[in-house]
């Protein structure tokens, strides 16, 4: 579960850098804001199903002890 973290983590990076690089520069091709939001949204979307699934974790381990 945890390489899953580091996988939305670097997606999203990725996305945001491709975003940062299509707006700066002046002669950059459109496909690198379209890549680059599709990855953040893809990134975000995994992220958020993960949060999901795992967001009552801490309540089993209380009910552990």
């Amino acid at each position: 579960m945890n390489n899953s973290q580091v996988l939305n983590t670097i997606l999203i990076v990725v996305g945001g850098g491709l975003l940062l690089y299509a707006i700066a520069a002046e002669n950059a091709h459109p496909y690198f804001k379209i890549i680059g939001l599709i990855t953040i949204m893809l990134g975000l979307y995994r992220a958020t199903n993960f949060w999901v699934e795992t967001k009552d974790d801490h309540k089993e381990d209380e009910n552990k002890e």
